[in-house]
């Protein structure tokens, strides 16, 4: 060591991070424990939200604009809060925690549906796939709200405010793409007819929801209201509504689009790779 250097005091690495913070960021009382039934709903809704802010973090340093990298990436860091309010309340059922749920879980135990499977594709396929993910959950939240489940209904009550923006942000690419060039219109036109099949298992009621009356909303009961405020917000853009086949769906079961595998190889192996690590 040289005359004019400090000495070292300690070894680099060692982060802390408080705990009490972060948990204080979840939605929900603290101390609320789910049912067996209200943690598989919860499951469901915080996979879906789980899985497209994985998706959309693949854009940062990615997307078209600057602006775009800091959009994508706030809109992901919004439903990566929302998987975790989510999670952390399905897993006082079992025991276990947020991470245990996101990174300790194989493909089949997960109940994420097939629309925020879908691959990035390019940047058309990405914003398509975000108006009609974002529409679904506005209309869900803005009714879970109502939920005789407290800790249900202040994570809808957070998360409502919070997808206001998605859907704006969304529907403002749409409409910039459809209406710009003859490339960004064929795109957006090959998005929607791409991705509308995936969107009827949003709607589906499961056995599930007969147990949860008045906890959990029904699905089927969201169908005319999204389906009104995607359609007006296509007739806008000048797209039609595509008519064709229905995507098989089953994610709420475990069957899983091929994508979420390698989805999930990714975003596990790290956690995977050093269980119980602290940094």
């Amino acid at each position: 060591m040289g005359g004019g250097e400090a000495p070292v005091t300690e070894s680099h690495g060692s982060v802390s991070v408080d705990e009490l913070r972060l948990a204080a960021e979840l939605s929900g009382a603290a101390d609320a424990v789910a049912t067996p039934d209200v943690a598989e709903y919860a499951l469901g809704l915080g996979d879906d939200a789980l899985i497209l802010a994985q998706q959309l973090g693949w854009w940062i340093s990615r997307a078209p604009e600057l602006e775009e990298d800091v959009a994508l990436g706030n809109i992901a860091l919004d439903l990566l809060g929302h998987a975790r309010s989510l999670l952390h309340y399905a897993g006082t059922a079992s025991g276990r925690s947020e991470d245990d749920l996101a990174y300790f879980r194989d493909e089949s135990e997960f109940r994420s549906v097939w629309l925020v499977e879908q691959p990035n594709g390019d940047f058309a396929v990405t914003i398509v796939r975000q108006l009609l993910a974002s529409v679904y959950f506005a209309h869900l939240y803005d009714r879970l709200r109502q939920s005789s489940d407290p800790t249900l209904a202040a994570i809808a009550e957070k998360s409502r405010r919070e997808i206001e923006y998605h859907v704006d942000h969304a529907t403002q690419w749409v409409l910039r793409l459809a209406g710009g060039t003859e490339e960004s219109r064929r795109r957006t036109v090959t998005a929607v007819t791409d991705l509308w099949p995936y969107l009827d298992e949003l709607f589906v009621d499961h056995p599930l929801i007969d147990r949860l009356d008045g906890i959990a909303v029904r699905p089927s009961t969201l169908y005319a209201a999204t389906m009104a405020e995607l359609t007006a917000t296509l007739g806008e853009a000048g797209l039609e509504v595509p008519n064709g086949p229905i995507a098989a769906g089953g994610g709420r079961q475990g069957r899983h689009f091929p994508t979420l595998g390698p989805l999930l190889a990714e975003m596990q192996v790290l956690a995977r790779a050093h269980p119980g690590a602290s940094w």
